[in-house]
């Protein structure tokens, strides 16, 4: 199953203390890295939640924030409490410092207010404790589902323009196999040509002549070379279709990699400007599917 590695998924979940809210972003990535952002009286389950997001994101990067509001509080996103005791003692040294250098201007509510320090979130209220491991697990789980359900519908418009491009590249590989034995001819001749009039009233050595243009022949023999290209394309294919829920974005990956390798021989035993131009063709097809398979999991 083809699946993007953009998704997003939100949700959220009441308990005995309060509401907990899940967000999860995913952007492509290599391989699964996540950053967490946890409100501070949940931050020592990060490696539990880490395991979780894990679980549903194989690959891609992972942006999760997990807040809460008590009763009565709006989300900790927007709600805060100050500590006195720290502002009391920026506020008295605020003051020593001005007098002892006698500074202009006042310590007022403006000044401290730039010490970031001094609020923390109200989610560390008492009472937040009653949130469970269970509660957390149920809403990220429920996040991520909804960010895999986007990142799923994401996959199939991309699996759309992956199989395009594959037929694309299928026409113009049958093209080459149709010029594949014209261009042979047309060189035999070729060569031909050129030793008859080299070698003017001197007589020609036949059987040396048809070494050489069978030498010629197999030199410029791209019939191996058309064989590995279709079955690496009949793979892509196959893999497009399976149905199972294994990540597919690095085998497909590998496989163009393979399809690019051959596509490069083909180009350079072509000797034909049709055979290069078609080469040329599935030599863009392929930069176009390996921009695609760079955000699909």
């Amino acid at each position: 199953m083809i699946r993007s590695m953009t998704g997003f998924g939100e949700a959220e979940r009441d308990t005995a203390a309060g509401r907990i809210r899940a967000e999860v972003r995913t952007v492509n990535h290599r391989y699964f890295s996540a950053n967490l952002r946890l409100a501070p009286a949940f931050e020592r389950f990060e490696p539990q939640i880490r395991d979780i997001l894990r679980g549903h994101f194989p690959r891609g990067h992972v942006n999760f924030s997990l807040r809460f509001a008590g009763p009565g509080q709006g989300d900790t996103a927007t709600a805060f409490v100050v500590d006195q005791d720290r502002a009391r003692s920026y506020l008295h040294a605020l003051r020593e410092m001005k007098q002892a250098l006698d500074l202009p201007g006042e310590v007022d509510v403006a000044l401290l207010s730039r010490f970031g320090d001094l609020f923390r979130p109200a989610d560390a209220a008492a009472g937040v404790e009653a949130v469970s491991l269970d509660d957390l697990k149920a809403v990220t789980d429920q996040a991520a589902q909804l960010a895999i359900a986007m990142r799923t519908e994401e996959g199939r418009k991309l699996q759309i323009d992956l199989e395009q491009r594959i037929d694309a590249m299928e026409r113009a590989l049958e093209a080459i196999v149709e010029r594949a034995p014209a261009r042979l001819v047309a060189e035999r001749d070729r060569m031909r040509r050129v030793v008859a009039e080299l070698a003017g009233e001197v007589g020609v050595d036949e059987d040396r002549l048809v070494r050489e243009i069978a030498w010629l022949a197999e030199r410029l023999d791209i019939s191996e070379e058309i064989v590995r290209l279709r079955s690496h394309i009949e793979l892509f294919r196959k893999t497009l279709a399976a149905d199972d829920e294994e990540p597919v974005g690095k085998r497909l990956g590998f496989v163009v990699q393979e399809m690019h390798r051959e596509t490069n021989t083909i180009g350079s035993k072509a000797n034909d400007a049709d055979i290069e131009h078609r080469v040329i063709a599935i030599k863009e097809e392929l930069e176009r599917l390996r921009e695609q398979l760079e955000n699909i999991e």
